[in-house]
């Protein structure tokens, strides 16, 4: 019998033991033993649920047990979470988490870690929720030389932005409803600002090429700023806008990586992605674009990821899994890479003809360039007083 520990007891970890309930049977028989829950670590009193024997306070029961193979780290955040992280794998116990923070920022100190006590640090909830991305990426496309990958990282910005274009509300009324609704938080800072986003592409970077790209350093700009107008024009010239995580390597490999709302044309995959769903494409030299679709959030479906990552160390207890990432990423900075860009103002088409060269009219008052880098297009939405300015995909 496999015995695991959950820290942290909110959404994702009350999922992760519904799932383990649920699914006892199912788990036990693709494993080939029991997995059971010894330990519940929060700071609340379970007292008077279901998991009232379960429930502890103190860490170093965890962390002192030799029964305890696998801890499951729902805590959140890069402080306690980190603290403990660090003191389990150290422990000898295998580490699961669907902590995106942590990962992103200390995932290279943690995955040594596990890599000299001889144990897995898994997190393929970090980034997709529900949806399984990760593990294919470092197993099912290793033959490939990744060359990019783009995606849809945040369920609650594509579920405003949705809303913008099929209810035809603004971006303040979209999300006090996601709010209502429970997709966003009271502080929807990290969501709307695309730091979510940005912590997630910086995983997604990191296992791809194998260097490390800290969240710091990487361009992350949000969609508070998306006006209505923009939705419309958009929509009425056939293309959604999404916010997007996109990373990619060079030749000369260089690596770049950030996250900005973009203009998607609606023969691209990305652009159907509804509601709170996310999408991830990659690009692989072998396989070309594969697409990874699913609810990026949510307790049931991230519970899922964070057990599948629970069964895979039990089965590879005794064979560690090859993961990490060597030294700092040499990053092209976003503003260099060129790209087409919407801007819109109350410029004529000759205002935007003597300025631009060959822009493509899609609305009143709104273009798309020819592809340019940050800088000049900065210098054109100036001089033409452009009041929006987005990239397109």
């Amino acid at each position: 019998m496999a015995k695991i520990a959950i820290m942290g007891f909110g959404t994702v970890g009350g999922g992760v033991a519904k799932v383990l309930e649920m699914n006892q049977a199912q788990i036990a028989a693709a494993v080939g033993e029991e997995v059971s829950l010894k330990y519940i670590l929060d700071v609340r009193d379970l007292s008077g649920t279901p998991y009232a024997s379960q429930g502890i306070h103190d860490f170093s029961i965890i962390e002192n047990d030799p029964e305890v193979e696998v801890v499951v780290e729902c805590i959140g955040g890069a402080k306690v979470a980190l603290d403990f992280t660090r003191r389990a794998l150290q422990a000898g116990k295998h580490v699961v988490t669907s902590n995106k923070e942590l990962v992103a920022t200390h995932g290279k100190e943690l995955l040594s870690i596990a890599k000299v006590r001889g144990v897995n640090y898994l997190f393929e909830a970090s980034v997709g929720g529900g949806i399984p991305v990760l593990r294919p990426l470092f197993q099912e496309l290793a033959a490939n030389q990744i060359e990019e990958i783009v995606g849809i990282l945040n369920g609650t910005t594509n579920y405003i932005l949705n809303r913008m274009v099929k209810g035809g509300i603004s971006f303040a009324d979209a999300l006090k409803e996601a709010q209502a609704n429970g997709y966003a938080e009271k502080d929807p800072t990290a969501d709307v600002e695309g730091i979510d986003a940005c912590r997630k592409i910086c995983i997604l970077s990191d296992l791809a090429w194998g260097r490390e790209v800290s969240p710091d350093l990487v361009s992350a700009e949000g969609i508070s700023s998306i006006h209505l107008h923009d939705v419309s024009i958009a929509a009425a010239a056939g293309y959604r806008i999404k916010l997007l995580g996109r990373a990619f390597r060079l030749d000369d490999g260089r690596q770049c990586a950030y996250v900005a709302p973009h203009l998607v044309p609606e023969s691209c995959p990305l652009a159907m992605v509804d509601d709170v769903f996310n999408a991830i494409m990659v690009r692989g030299n072998a396989v070309g674009d594969v697409m990874f679709y699913g609810r990026g959030a949510g307790a049931l479906p991230t519970a899922s990821a964070v057990l599948s990552d629970v069964m895979d160390a039990v089965r590879s207890r005794d064979k560690r899994r090859s993961l990490g990432w060597s030294q700092s990423a040499q990053l092209l900075d976003a503003a260099e890479v060129e790209a087409r860009w919407y801007l819109r103002g109350s410029f004529s088409p000759a205002d935007a003809a003597a300025v631009l060269d060959g822009p493509e009219s899609i609305g009143e008052g709104a273009v798309i360039t020819a592809p340019m880098n940050f800088a000049r297009a900065k210098e054109a939405a100036e001089k033409l007083g452009a009041v929006a300015m987005l990239r397109v995909l």
